[in-house]
């Protein structure tokens, strides 16, 4: 049924656990619309011919006696009532209060700038380092602090997003510049990026691939290639790509994953 709901609306693949859910809502709404749409079209075609001038060549200002069309307007509202408190609240307040717990996730920090996608990864210590506004450079692109003991082991990736499957990735959302949108479309996740606010965004990847990282906001003449990608691995190739980055701090992060699988 998801497959045949992607492929009739033209949606991404689903590689995520709870892209399920957000396409059979879309499905839903599109249906009603698809409803609204053919009843409305036959109510005016039956108006243009019941109605027409030479049938009734002097007009009749008293109109319709029945009040059919007040009842379809009320069911209208009722149905658009109960999408919304019946899947869309519930679906968002799922996605906004069920946050998983920061040690049974991987977390990283993406940092917005024109135009490009800062990953910052925590190192053996699980700690994220200081950054500092003043320290920021063409060589330090999110200003990170590597005198902080905390910031020594960190990794720095640029529009490259690793992560393992089947584990919850826990993004922390924040732009040097302008307002950004963080989009990962195959994941049905998608997060405006305010400057001066560090906005939270989680999801579970549940296939393997290579999925592009967006930006869903124009956000300058060069929007067009604020472009990264999003890499779904097997914790084996997560952990391969992990120590190849850092081998000497690594050993914690990857012992941390395995731990979660088991």
């Amino acid at each position: 049924m998801n497959d045949l709901i992607v492929k009739l609306l033209g949606l991404p693949e689903q590689a995520s656990k709870h892209a399920a859910e957000i396409d059979n809502m879309l499905a839903l709404v599109h249906i009603f619309m698809l409803i609204l749409f053919v009843g409305w079209s036959i109510f005016f075609i039956f108006t243009l011919i019941k109605f027409r001038q030479s049938k009734h060549p002097k007009a009749n200002y008293e109109g319709l006696k029945n009040h059919m069309s007040n009842y379809v307007e009320f069911a209208v509202v009722i149905v658009e009532a109960l999408l919304l408190l019946m899947l869309a609240f519930p679906l968002w307040a799922q996605r906004v209060g069920s946050f998983p717990l920061e040690e049974e996730s991987v977390r990283v920090h993406v940092i917005a700038e024109q135009f490009a996608w800062n990953i910052h990864y925590p190192g053996k210590d699980g700690i994220f380092g200081k950054r500092d506004i003043g320290l920021v450079s063409s060589d330090n692109s999110i200003g990170i602090d590597r005198s902080d003991p905390a910031a020594q082991d960190d990794i720095i990736t640029i529009n490259q997003l690793h992560v393992p499957i089947d584990q919850p990735i826990l993004v922390y959302l924040t732009s040097k510049d302008v307002v950004h949108s963080f989009a990962l479309r195959e994941m049905r996740a998608l997060q405006d990026v305010i400057p001066g606010m560090e906005i939270p965004l989680w999801f579970t990847p549940t296939k393997e691939g290579k999925y592009e990282i967006a930006c869903a906001q124009l956000c300058g003449l060069g929007h067009y290639r604020m472009r990264g990608f999003l890499t779904v691995e097997s914790q084996e190739k997560y952990k391969n790509w992990l120590n190849e980055n850092a081998p000497e701090i690594k050993e914690t992060i990857v012992e941390k994953v395995e731990s979660v699988n088991e």
